[in-house]
Order: C-alpha cells, then structure tokens, then sequence
C-alpha cells in the first residue's frame, strides 16, 4: 500500500481570453463606412437604417454619419411586447436652405 495520497488533477487553468463584446460606437460619434458598431452573440441590438447585421451578429456602418440608439415597442410571435434597441446612421444633409 502506498502511504501517499496520489496527487489529483487541478480545477484551475481552463480559462478562455474574454471576447471583448458589446457596443464599440455609442449614440453621438461619427462613425465610418464599415465601422462596427456593436460586437454582440445574438441580437441584442438590432440594424437600423444604413446598418447591417455581419454573420456574427456584429452591426456595421454602411454610411458615414452619426449612431443613434432607438428603442421601439414590438410584438413577439406568442404576443407579448417587448423593448428592442435598434441601432442607425443619421448621415448629414448637405441641401442648403
């Protein structure tokens, strides 16, 4: 018989590098064409006008202009209401007056 306890396995080590998500351009900025937006895992926020969803549910500029955040009331399929938070580009006017 031994007369030592076998050393076990550790629970430590296993940690991943952290994703760095979440909204990279916030409400007032200039923002450029292709420029993310927000870094998200499913639609937490959703394209607006002049954005666009990337494979990853990233949003991305498709204009150059300002972000803007609006939150609209919708109806789900089951229908309960839900706050969903759209994202848009407000691109200047150059008409003059």
């Amino acid at each position: 018989m031994a007369h030592r306890k076998t050393g076990g396995t550790t629970q430590y080590g296993r940690d991943s590098a952290s994703k760095r998500l979440g909204v990279k351009l916030f409400a007032g900025q200039k923002t450029k064409i292709g420029s993310i937006l927000v870094r998200q895992r499913g639609t937490k926020y959703h394209p607006g006008r002049n954005v666009k969803k990337a494979a990853d549910d990233s949003l991305y500029a498709l204009k150059e202009g300002i972000v803007q955040f609006t939150k609209k009331s919708r109806i789900k399929f089951n229908g309960n209401r839900k706050k969903t938070t759209f994202v848009h580009v407000l691109q200047k006017s150059n008409k003059k007056q």
